[in-house]
Protein backbone atom coordinates (compact mmCIF):
# COMPACT_ATOMS: atom_id res chain seq x y z
CA UNK A 1 0.00 0.00 0.00
CA UNK A 2 1.82 3.23 -1.13
CA UNK A 3 1.37 6.22 1.02
CA UNK A 4 0.38 9.58 -0.37
CA UNK A 5 3.15 12.53 -0.67
CA UNK A 6 1.31 14.11 2.35
CA UNK A 7 1.32 11.35 4.93
CA UNK A 8 5.17 10.53 3.76
CA UNK A 9 5.55 14.47 4.42
CA UNK A 10 4.27 14.28 7.99
CA UNK A 11 6.50 10.97 8.50
CA UNK A 12 9.44 13.28 7.62
CA UNK A 13 7.83 16.11 10.07
CA UNK A 14 6.94 13.74 12.26
CA UNK A 15 10.86 11.98 12.67
CA UNK A 16 12.60 15.26 12.29
CA UNK A 17 10.64 17.01 15.16
CA UNK A 18 11.53 14.00 17.18
CA UNK A 19 15.25 14.37 16.25
CA UNK A 20 15.19 17.78 17.42
CA UNK A 21 13.62 16.80 20.82
CA UNK A 22 16.31 15.09 21.37
CA UNK A 23 18.62 17.50 20.25
CA UNK A 24 17.83 19.41 22.91
CA UNK A 25 17.65 17.30 25.56
CA UNK A 26 21.01 16.73 25.21
CA UNK A 27 21.77 19.45 25.00
CA UNK A 28 20.56 20.70 28.80
CA UNK A 29 20.73 17.34 30.46
CA UNK A 30 19.75 19.58 33.66
CA UNK A 31 15.92 19.56 34.65
CA UNK A 32 14.03 22.46 33.53
CA UNK A 33 13.56 23.57 37.68
CA UNK A 34 17.70 23.36 37.67
CA UNK A 35 17.99 25.10 34.77
CA UNK A 36 15.29 28.24 35.84
CA UNK A 37 17.62 28.13 39.04
CA UNK A 38 20.86 28.36 37.51
CA UNK A 39 19.65 30.74 34.92
CA UNK A 40 18.23 33.11 37.44
CA UNK A 41 20.81 32.94 39.92
CA UNK A 42 23.28 33.79 37.95
CA UNK A 43 21.25 36.70 36.51
CA UNK A 44 21.14 38.06 40.04
CA UNK A 45 24.82 38.12 40.51
CA UNK A 46 25.43 39.73 37.10
CA UNK A 47 22.46 42.20 38.10
CA UNK A 48 24.56 43.19 41.81
CA UNK A 49 27.87 43.04 39.38
CA UNK A 50 26.44 45.64 37.44
CA UNK A 51 25.06 48.12 40.56
CA UNK A 52 28.54 47.17 41.84
CA UNK A 53 30.08 49.00 38.71
CA UNK A 54 27.54 51.77 38.65
CA UNK A 55 27.93 52.58 42.26
CA UNK A 56 31.92 52.81 42.26
CA UNK A 57 31.86 54.46 38.58
CA UNK A 58 31.23 57.48 40.07
CA UNK A 59 34.19 57.79 42.60
CA UNK A 60 36.78 56.11 39.88
CA UNK A 61 35.58 58.75 36.79
CA UNK A 62 35.45 61.82 39.44
CA UNK A 63 38.14 60.84 41.93
CA UNK A 64 35.57 61.13 44.84
CA UNK A 65 36.72 60.14 48.46
CA UNK A 66 37.30 55.95 48.09
CA UNK A 67 35.27 55.55 51.33
CA UNK A 68 32.25 56.89 49.57
CA UNK A 69 32.48 54.01 46.73
CA UNK A 70 34.16 51.58 47.84
CA UNK A 71 31.61 49.06 49.34
CA UNK A 72 30.26 49.50 45.79
CA UNK A 73 33.47 48.10 44.65
CA UNK A 74 34.13 45.30 46.50
CA UNK A 75 30.64 44.01 45.20
CA UNK A 76 31.72 44.43 41.78
CA UNK A 77 34.71 42.48 42.11
CA UNK A 78 33.45 39.30 44.12
CA UNK A 79 30.26 38.46 41.85
CA UNK A 80 32.78 39.41 38.99
CA UNK A 81 34.47 36.62 40.55
CA UNK A 82 31.69 34.74 40.73
CA UNK A 83 30.79 34.74 37.38
CA UNK A 84 34.40 33.87 36.47
CA UNK A 85 33.89 30.62 38.33
CA UNK A 86 30.92 29.90 36.77
CA UNK A 87 31.95 30.42 33.48
CA UNK A 88 35.14 28.58 34.41
CA UNK A 89 33.50 25.87 35.96
CA UNK A 90 31.06 25.37 32.98
CA UNK A 91 33.35 25.12 30.30
CA UNK A 92 37.13 25.52 30.26
CA UNK A 93 36.85 26.69 26.55
CA UNK A 94 35.86 29.93 27.98
CA UNK A 95 39.81 30.74 29.43
CA UNK A 96 40.79 30.80 25.52
CA UNK A 97 37.40 32.04 23.68
CA UNK A 98 37.64 35.90 23.03
CA UNK A 99 34.79 36.64 25.80
CA UNK A 100 36.92 34.88 28.36
CA UNK A 101 40.53 36.27 26.98
CA UNK A 102 38.93 40.03 27.07
CA UNK A 103 37.44 38.94 31.09
CA UNK A 104 41.42 38.56 31.70
CA UNK A 105 42.57 41.83 29.76
CA UNK A 106 40.02 43.64 31.43
CA UNK A 107 41.64 42.00 35.11
CA UNK A 108 45.05 43.29 33.76
CA UNK A 109 43.16 47.06 33.04
CA UNK A 110 42.10 46.85 36.43
CA UNK A 111 45.36 45.82 38.16
CA UNK A 112 47.01 48.94 36.41
CA UNK A 113 44.89 51.46 38.35
CA UNK A 114 47.87 50.90 41.17
CA UNK A 115 50.89 51.46 38.12
CA UNK A 116 49.16 54.37 36.39
CA UNK A 117 46.56 56.00 38.78
CA UNK A 118 46.11 59.11 36.89
CA UNK A 119 44.70 57.58 34.00
CA UNK A 120 41.81 55.04 36.23
CA UNK A 121 38.89 57.57 34.01
CA UNK A 122 40.29 55.94 30.58
CA UNK A 123 41.49 52.26 31.93
CA UNK A 124 37.71 52.32 33.73
CA UNK A 125 35.85 53.23 29.89
CA UNK A 126 37.77 51.01 28.17
CA UNK A 127 37.09 48.01 30.29
CA UNK A 128 33.19 49.23 29.99
CA UNK A 129 33.36 49.62 26.47
CA UNK A 130 34.98 45.86 26.31
CA UNK A 131 32.48 44.60 28.63
CA UNK A 132 29.83 46.07 26.16
CA UNK A 133 30.99 44.91 23.08
CA UNK A 134 31.78 41.41 24.19
CA UNK A 135 28.17 40.60 26.18
CA UNK A 136 26.02 42.51 23.25
CA UNK A 137 28.44 41.02 20.48
CA UNK A 138 27.48 38.23 18.27
CA UNK A 139 28.28 34.81 19.16
CA UNK A 140 30.42 34.10 16.80
CA UNK A 141 32.82 36.82 18.66
CA UNK A 142 32.10 35.99 21.99
CA UNK A 143 32.97 32.32 21.01
CA UNK A 144 35.85 33.23 19.11
CA UNK A 145 39.09 30.82 20.14
CA UNK A 146 42.09 32.87 19.82
CA UNK A 147 43.86 29.51 19.93
CA UNK A 148 42.36 28.07 17.11
CA UNK A 149 41.50 31.10 15.48
CA UNK A 150 37.89 29.97 14.88
CA UNK A 151 34.41 29.97 16.58
CA UNK A 152 34.41 26.99 18.96
CA UNK A 153 31.47 25.91 20.65
CA UNK A 154 31.10 23.43 23.80
CA UNK A 155 29.92 20.15 22.65
CA UNK A 156 26.55 18.91 23.95
CA UNK A 157 27.08 16.32 27.15
CA UNK A 158 25.61 13.16 27.74
CA UNK A 159 23.10 12.78 30.63
CA UNK A 160 24.35 12.04 34.09
CA UNK A 161 22.57 9.19 35.79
Amino acid sequence: MKKSAAELEQVHSAKKHSKQSLSSKEQYPISETRFWIQRLSKTGVRALHILGISGSAGGILYGVERELWLNWWILAMVTGVILMTLEISRSKLWLIQLKGVLTLVKLTLLGSFFIIPQHKPMLFITILLMSVLIAHGPAGLRHYSIWHRRRIDEKPRKKKR
